[in-house]
């Protein structure tokens, strides 16, 4: 049996990052030495197994959470997790919480080339989550929502451009990292999942509504991910 689990955990935004910050001496966490923002690692015990858990507050965008994820990967983790708020798009309210069924950067377009929107010449661009991971954490939490995460480099916070995104890729949620570090997992071969909560409608209220909802610093994500994390990893 393998001697340590290795978990790495990537968060965008500080606000986001700050119920790990209030948790450091309840889980003993020690700060982890990298080129990012802030990291920490702690451990667990899971059904006699040992967990150690990679945090690491890598800053918003697809290119940060791409080379966050790949450091955990080059720290030897053998999965990769990301949580934080999203847009809504169809099927879903304020406050919902999402996980993701697959994953698409929607802002990735050689369609003047005669491609497929999104679609990446010769490589996967649609990443589908592991069903058994999928099953299990959904046990976990029978109230969350699945469905299709898609990722961009832009905050969407109007209606038709969330319409286009909930028309043409049946996606329930938006967010800018998501399928980033998805996209990495898929390359290192190792499990992945991504659990977002609603913030806002991607509407012309988006702004202030994710803002109020980003400012709380609910501890609801962590928690949940950590849950989540056990359930997945039962044997």
């Amino acid at each position: 049996m393998q001697e340590c689990y290795r978990i790495g955990i990537v968060i965008a935004d500080d606000d986001e990052y700050a119920p790990v910050l209030k948790r450091q001496k309840v889980l003993s966490m020690v700060p982890d030495a990298n080129v990012f923002r802030q990291g920490h690692r702690f451990r667990f015990q899971n059904q006699g197994r040992e967990i150690e858990v990679h945090t690491l507050l890598c800053g918003i965008g697809k290119v940060n959470a791409a080379a966050a994820a790949m450091a955990l990967v080059a720290e030897g983790c053998d999965c990769l997790v990301n949580f934080g708020l999203s847009g809504g798009l169809s099927s879903v309210a304020r406050g919902d919480f999402v996980v993701g069924t697959r994953y698409i950067e929607h802002d990735f377009d050689l369609t003047s080339l005669g491609y497929a929107p999104c679609e990446k010449p010769g490589q996967t661009y649609i990443y589908e989550a592991d069903p058994t991971w999928l099953s299990r954490i959904c046990r976990c939490y029978p109230f969350l929502i699945k469905g299709t995460i898609v990722t961009g480099d832009c905050f969407v916070n109007d209606p038709a451009r969330r319409d286009f995104l909930a028309n043409q890729f049946g996606a329930v949620a938006c967010d800018m990292e998501s399928a980033a570090v998805v996209a990495v997992a898929h390359l290192a071969g190792i499990p992945f999942f991504a659990l977002r909560k609603i913030s806002d409608d991607a509407g012309e209220a988006a702004i202030e509504d994710y803002r109020e909802m980003n400012e709380i610093q609910s501890a609801d994500l962590f928690e949940m991910t950590l849950s989540c994390l056990e359930a997945a990893l039962e044997p």
